[in-house]
């Protein structure tokens, strides 16, 4: 629950701040339409970027690998009893 404030306060800020850019003359009125879409475009290079950040440096484990790889052979055992043809090594 508190993971939902934390994204209302932060929702609130950038409304805030928005809100004062539209109002005042610091901005081109303009540019100020636009800040939502450039908010929009900017999560998803941030989303975007943390997911090739996961996936360059993805984590190994080992003992998931061994545990796996034993699941994999019993599965191929479990099928050659029923007869079906697993493509042997």
């Amino acid at each position: 629950m508190k993971h939902i404030y934390k994204i209302i306060a932060v929702l609130a800020a950038i409304s805030a701040v928005w809100v004062a850019l539209l109002e005042t003359s610091t901005v081109p009125r303009s540019y100020t339409w636009l800040l939502p879409i450039y908010l929009v475009v900017a999560l998803g290079c941030y989303g975007l970027f943390m997911v090739g950040y996961g996936l360059m440096f993805f984590p190994t484990c080992p003992r998931e690998a061994v545990l796996l790889q034993q699941d994999i052979a019993e599965a191929k055992e479990f099928l050659a009893k029923k007869g079906v043809d697993v493509g042997s090594e």
